[in-house]
């Protein structure tokens, strides 16, 4: 089966489009880019949760229409049929407290500007069972990355996935390129090149001990982040300092590596691939390597670090068309592992 797998992260980097052939736990990369948003839809995205409600249906709209002409481009030259597109949208709101996760970018409005079954909202059945609706990524650790011991990706969030007792545990860790990116942005840059501008500041033990009080770092898993809280738990700490942008860049990459090292130190973890965008912040390697002598890290080559969260959704789109369990239950803590996924557009031929 040919799948697009689409996804678009809190960091806001832009859209990761990946054309994957899957069968059963093999898969086959075809071509994958990543097509950046606009300053308009960046800023419009940062800023939705604030808007009204008709701002937000537009934008949820308008976006799967923006999604539906980049995927028509993505695939113009490419002389392949697509079974379908998998997508993740933008999520807005994740308070799965309040038993609500919402993503935006219509997989109707895709389905029509594209012809092609679009399979969409991942996360939702999960929430609606009492589940986090976080991580989803695990499945595809468990059945396409087995030889890892613990597979890490730095996105927007950082979050992890391992063995446990004979069952899947994953949960999101701390922010990542969320916080970084965001320091990058004082400075006038969109994000921090390997990690270059941290390198140069100075390391403040104060506000990381301010940091490492947050109280979800004490809760147990399973857990999940959203952008709500980065805003009111985490980041008022940080813009309540008065450091350089340079010194809070550095402290903020040093309490990252701090919090996930704390995580792996306490599992017995010999191996580890991460992957994701903040696998080129050099620095942010660096310590992380420092903190885990022990731990055998694969960095991998630069599709599988880019686009693993892609693949795995067009694989998360695969088991859902074929009516294959896609979301672990000892993953998200909901009452029972589930096949999510609503399928859009299934258009007469």
């Amino acid at each position: 089966m040919t799948i697009l797998g689409l996804m678009s992260g809190t960091s806001l980097d832009g859209i990761d489009l990946a054309l994957c052939r899957i069968s059963g736990s093999a898969y086959q990369v075809l071509a994958a880019t990543t097509v950046p948003y606009t300053d308009h839809w960046r800023q419009r995205l940062a800023s939705l949760e604030h808007s009204s409600a008709l701002d937000y249906a537009k934008a949820h709209v308008e976006l799967g229409h923006l999604y539906g002409k980049v995927i028509n481009e993505f695939l113009s030259d490419k002389s392949v049929v697509v079974d379908a597109i998998a997508s993740h949208g933008h999520t807005i709101f994740h308070q799965p407290h309040l038993g609500l996760t919402t993503q935006i970018g219509d997989p109707d409005a895709i389905a029509a500007a594209t012809g092609i079954q679009v399979v969409g909202n991942f996360r939702t059945l999960d929430v609606a069972l009492g589940g986090q609706g976080a991580p989803l990524v695990p499945i595809g650790d468990e059945l396409l990355f087995p030889h890892y011991d613990a597979c890490l990706n730095l996105g927007g969030i950082a979050n992890i996935s391992y063995r446990a007792d004979n069952l899947r545990v994953a949960f999101d860790i701390c922010p990542c390129n969320m916080a970084l990116n965001r320091l990058a942005a004082q400075l006038g840059q969109l994000y921090d090149p390997e990690g270059s501008i941290a390198r140069r500041g100075i390391f403040n033990e104060k506000l990381n001990e301010t940091l490492e009080n947050i109280e979800y770092y004490s809760i147990a898993h399973p857990k999940s982040l959203g952008k709500e809280w980065f805003l009111s738990d985490f980041w008022p700490m940080v813009e309540a300092s008065s450091l350089t942008a340079e010194d809070l860049l550095c402290t903020v990459t040093h309490h990252i590596a701090r919090q996930i090292a704390h995580v792996v130190l306490h599992q017995n973890i010999a191996s580890m691939l991460i992957t994701g965008g903040g696998t080129h912040n050099a620095y942010l390697i660096e310590l992380l390597s420092a903190l885990l002598p022990s731990v055998e890290i694969t960095v991998p080559d630069d599709l599988t670090i880019n686009y693993k969260e892609a693949i795995v959704f067009a694989f998360l789109g695969y088991l859902r068309l074929t009516s294959q369990v896609n979301t672990l239950a000892s993953v998200t803590g909901a009452r029972c592992d589930s096949i999510g996924g609503t399928i859009s557009g299934i258009l007469p031929h």
